[in-house]
């Protein structure tokens, strides 16, 4: 069956969303279809909201309504203290453990040379330009897999040199995980970043 003109239109811009399919996409545009007026204009204000009032901030490239976001402007938060991420989900993530009181850096992805992502792609130059006297320790939060791991070995060998504590989050069995389905690496790791009890 051929859809109207305009359905097909919004089934094909949800179809770019991430980890949504062709019937996903076809089910959210009937959905929208059926909604009044009002809840259309609401979604549309806040879309454009999105874009026009949503800034990158000018020190960590974390997301804000203003030129400085909340985090970098607060006085309750250790400046002495940056975490680096790879992207503004993962500041999302770690602020939702409320065990953080440093700032953050978001890279904006990390190495990938088989897809042309190089240091000169990523925030580097500006994170290294942060590291004054000021900072005392860098926290490396990006994933562990081969592309953060390689940006986490790169990143240290950068910063190392600077007198600036490097360190990385722990790695390991997640809380309610069993040791019997994990995969020997994590096994591994958990036993070796062992802490005391």
């Amino acid at each position: 069956m051929n859809l109207a003109g305009p359905l097909q239109a919004v089934v094909e811009e949800f179809s770019k969303f991430p980890g949504v399919g062709a019937k996903s996409a076809r089910r959210l545009a009937l959905f929208l279809l059926r909604q009044p007026h009002e809840q259309i204009d609401s979604l549309v204000e806040s879309l454009i909201g999105l874009k026009t009032k949503i800034k990158f901030c000018k020190i960590c490239f974390n997301i804000g309504e203003s030129d400085i976001c909340d985090i970098c402007s607060s006085d309750r938060r250790d400046k002495s203290i940056i975490c680096v991420v790879e992207d503004i989900n993962d500041v999302i993530g770690i602020e939702r453990s409320h065990e953080y009181n440093g700032t953050y850096h978001v890279l904006g992805g990390v190495l990938s040379p088989l897809n042309g992502v190089g240091p000169e792609s990523l925030k580097v130059k500006e994170l290294l330009q942060r590291l004054n006297g000021e900072v005392k320790e860098v926290i490396l939060a990006l994933n562990p897999d081969t592309e953060g791991e390689a940006t986490s070995l790169y990143l240290n060998r950068l910063i190392k040199p600077l007198d600036v504590s490097v360190s990385r989050i722990a790695r390991g069995l997640p809380i309610g995980g069993n040791i019997e389905f994990a995969d020997d690496a994590t096994i591994g790791r958990a036993v070796t970043g062992r802490g005391l009890f």
